[in-house]
């Protein structure tokens, strides 16, 4: 028998040393389910439509959250730092519970500054939504960030089992 020919009904030589799965062990629904593509507005409904930007992707167990900003839910005007950190934070909660995760299965998150002379402020705002285990971050300054918005935030989450 070659390396390469199947080592057991539908198992490649790699699945047999558990590097891998083959497809055809996978399972029809499961598979289809694992592939698919589930894009969400901002009340975990599918998008409808072509609005440009999905608020939520999900796909193969995981929860990618577009940029969020203190105005993506209504003027955030002349407000500090903490309030728009605040405001971003409950958007982000909201999105990635809607598409079936929680703050504890954020794996990965970015934070866009519009100045890095708010880092201090923005964490203080930011700990409390990870008491538990924060995820890995980034944080960066940027030039500017849309509707005046002194935050972003986008992040990856996995689907609570």
């Amino acid at each position: 028998m070659s390396v390469f020919a199947p080592a057991h009904r539908g198992l490649s030589i790699l699945a047999v040393m558990g590097i891998i799965r083959a497809a055809s062990d996978a399972g029809g629904a499961h598979a289809q389910n694992r592939n698919s593509v589930r894009k969400l507005d901002y009340d975990g409904q599918p998008v409808k439509g072509n609005p440009g930007i999905a608020p939520v992707v999900v796909h193969n167990g995981l929860i990618y959250v577009s940029g969020q900003g203190a105005n993506d839910n209504g003027p955030a005007g002349n407000l500090e730092i903490a309030t728009h950190v605040r405001k971003v934070m409950d958007n982000v909660k909201k999105l990635v519970e809607a598409a079936g995760g929680n703050m504890d299965n954020i794996l990965q998150l970015t934070v866009y500054l519009s100045t890095l002379e708010f880092y201090e402020e923005m964490n203080k705002a930011y700990r409390p939504y990870f008491p538990n285990r924060p995820p890995a971050r980034a944080t960066v300054s940027v030039a500017g960030i849309p509707r005046a918005s002194l935050v972003e935030v986008s992040c990856i989450a996995r689907v609570v089992s």
